[in-house]
């Protein structure tokens, strides 16, 4: 029964990590940022902890849905402590950075799956977003003729961000897993493209999902553990709390405050196990709290914008396949697409 409540413990302290990583990654670029709201706070503040504490193993219970400092047994000598690095830190919450990685990754199979049975139906590319088409076409091309032609005609008027997208699309299609893990190893929101381009050109699957697992679970995740680490060591906390009075206008007002915190931050990891400690509640978690609701409010509008736009795309094609049988549709869309290339020329 022992190792049966361990397990189910365990089980459900991965499901919880890896259902917040699914959350992060699905939505086309709409998804819940659960790094920022929950796995980047986590790892903070153990290293907080762990450098207040001198030691990282903290008591379990409570740990890991509560931290606190190991107190010492009377009449037991302590046993030399780990020291605490670097590299002790982000092995005390590998699991849930590991599992959370999976969950970003998992995310990333809906896009993949939808393109691949679409172009497996032998549905035409106009099906799909006219531009992310055109991309794949032309990323897929080895002659480069063409596809030459027309980027020099218009590399000067696209974004940043289109030209981005482009270059992380012919990266995939052409140089295949290696592309696919470069472009996953890195913190990039437009990786969803990569899953919609992955199936659509009928890449294998476990060549996609293995360069996604490998680069979100293991590259990216020790990236981002070793900033959110050296960003919350002790000395920088503490000289960034003592320079902030010098910030403009808002010094003087937040740096009492975020003295304070921090104070009853390292306090309260000293109570032991008394369970009857009442923790005060200061404005930074209120604000954190409305962070939290705001997102989730983000995220359910966006959900809903998402179905409705797809929705919108579904009945002008309705529109569009009935338009021959009646002049005036056809005529209002073909004036529509006139319009908007004269526009486009101007």
């Amino acid at each position: 029964q022992q190792w049966v409540h361990v397990f189910r413990k365990q089980f459900l302290w991965c499901a919880y990590w890896c259902g917040l990583g699914i959350l992060s990654s699905v939505g086309l670029g709409t998804g819940l940022h659960t790094f920022l709201l929950y796995l980047g706070p986590h790892i903070a503040s153990v290293t907080l902890a762990a450098y207040e504490c001198d030691s990282l193993d903290f008591p379990s219970p409570p740990y890991p849905d509560e931290i606190i400092c190991p107190v010492p047994t009377p009449g037991v000598h302590p046993v030399t402590a780990v020291a605490i690095t670097v590299w002790s830190i982000m092995s005390k919450v590998r699991l849930e950075a590991f599992m959370w990685g999976a969950g970003t990754a998992l995310g990333e199979l809906p896009p993949y799956f939808v393109a691949r049975a679409h172009r497996l139906a032998g549905e035409d590319e106009e099906e799909l977003d006219a531009d992310l088409a055109e991309e794949i076409a032309g990323g897929s091309e080895t002659s480069g003729a063409v596809g030459t032609a027309g980027a020099a005609s218009g590399g000067g008027q696209r974004s940043l961000a289109q030209r981005f997208r482009s270059n992380m699309i012919r990266l995939v299609t052409r140089v295949g897993f290696f592309g696919i893990l470069a472009c996953a190893s890195i913190p990039n929101p437009l990786f969803d493209l990569a899953g919609i381009t992955c199936g659509y050109s009928l890449v294998p699957f476990w060549t996609f999902f293995g360069a996604t697992l490998i680069g979100k679970a293991v590259i990216k995740m020790h990236i981002q553990k070793l900033f959110v680490i050296v960003a919350f060591n002790e000395n920088y906390v503490d000289l960034f709390v003592q320079k902030s009075r010098s910030i403009p206008y808002v010094g003087q007002y937040l740096h009492e405050p975020l003295r304070e915190f921090l104070a009853k931050q390292k306090a309260s990891l000293h109570r032991g196990s008394a369970k009857h400690a009442v923790k005060e509640s200061s404005w930074l978690s209120t604000i954190f709290e409305w962070v939290v609701i705001s997102m989730l409010v983000y995220f359910a509008v966006s959900i809903v914008n998402s179905m409705a736009q797809n929705n919108q795309k579904r009945r002008l094609k309705e529109a569009q396949h009935s338009a021959p049988e009646s002049g005036a549709p056809l005529l209002a869309g073909s004036s529509v697409r006139n319009t908007a290339k004269h526009l486009k020329s101007k």
